[in-house]
């Protein structure tokens, strides 16, 4: 779980990221989440961007892929999602949370 001030600093992070992937009219696939596990493991924050043609809302797509990946939710605005997981490796950690 992160704090409120970590948060911060993720969506400071988050700003000027571009979404890695969309999320179309398919949804939260077991393909979709099975793609994502190594660009979370790679890049630890990842900007995802839902398609109109997608029944689902960015924060209710958001909520689910954070759950199914372990990753937490950072912020959902529009019609675009941020999570972040910690990397696994020690080699792959990039992001270093405030206290």
């Amino acid at each position: 779980m992160i704090t409120g001030k970590q948060r911060s600093f993720l969506k400071k992070i988050a700003h000027n990221e571009k979404p890695i992937t969309q999320l179309g009219k398919a949804g939260i696939t077991d393909s979709f989440i099975e793609q994502l596990e190594p660009v979370l493991e790679a890049r630890e924050i990842v900007k995802i961007s839902i398609l109109d043609s997608s029944m689902l809302s960015a924060a209710e797509a958001c909520r689910d892929v954070a759950e199914k990946t372990n990753a937490e939710f950072v912020q959902a605005i529009g019609s675009k999602f941020t999570i972040y997981r910690r990397a696994r490796e020690k080699d792959n950690r990039k992001i270093r949370l405030p206290k």
